[in-house]
């Protein structure tokens, strides 16, 4: 087991530990006398942080591994969707917008998925880059003001919005690269049998 992978595992480890932070009713609303608040914006500010990193030293270091490929975006979804969904439970989230941005996930999984298994992959998309970086921001805003930092929910849902904007907007730019590489895929499958046959 490598670090970038060791760091990825970590990801998922928090992930039950934010749920906890958010939807347990602490006395006074306190960890150790820290606002929970706090603590659960720490925990998923460190969680986003090994979401970075293990790309990174996975790259730098050339521990590139097909496990760290399967394991960082399955880390990933539990962990934005553990909080968008504990956001919904807490009333600071419309479920509706959550369940949008949830299911654009798997729908994307599913297509990346699918595109693997006829021989070709589709690139992570820059929009899709933008949507990770404005969920973190959202739900660390999100979570800050919904305790001591009230002024910061306002930019949350803002960041919210971005989000959901962002999710359905990719999403339909992976679909699209989809199925032009799918028939482009189709068309070069029939030229090769063509020159066969001939």
């Amino acid at each position: 087991m490598n670090l970038p992978n060791t760091l990825t595992l970590v990801r998922m480890f928090l992930v039950p530990i934010l749920v906890v932070v958010l939807l347990t009713e602490f006395e006074g609303r306190r960890i150790v006398g820290i606002p929970k608040e706090l603590v659960g914006a720490g925990i998923f500010g460190l969680a986003s942080i090994t979401d970075w990193l293990d790309g990174y030293l996975a790259r730098r270091r050339r521990q590139v591994t097909w496990l760290g490929q399967m394991l960082d975006p399955i880390a990933d979804k539990l962990l934005t969707s553990a909080a968008f969904i504990s956001l919904v439970q807490l009333g600071l989230a419309p479920a509706w917008m959550v369940a949008i941005i949830i299911g654009r996930d798997f729908a994307v999984t599913g297509l990346r998925s699918l595109a693997y298994n006829k021989g070709f992959t589709i690139a992570a998309s820059p929009l899709g880059k933008i949507k990770m970086v404005a969920q973190v921001v959202s739900i660390l805003l999100l979570i800050l003001g919904w305790g001591p930092l009230p002024l910061l929910a306002p930019p949350g849902y803002v960041a919210l919005w971005a989000v959901m904007l962002t999710s359905v907007i990719s999403a339909a730019d992976y679909y699209r690269r989809f199925q032009r590489m799918a028939s482009a895929r189709v068309t070069d499958v029939n030229i090769a049998r063509s020159r066969k046959v001939s």
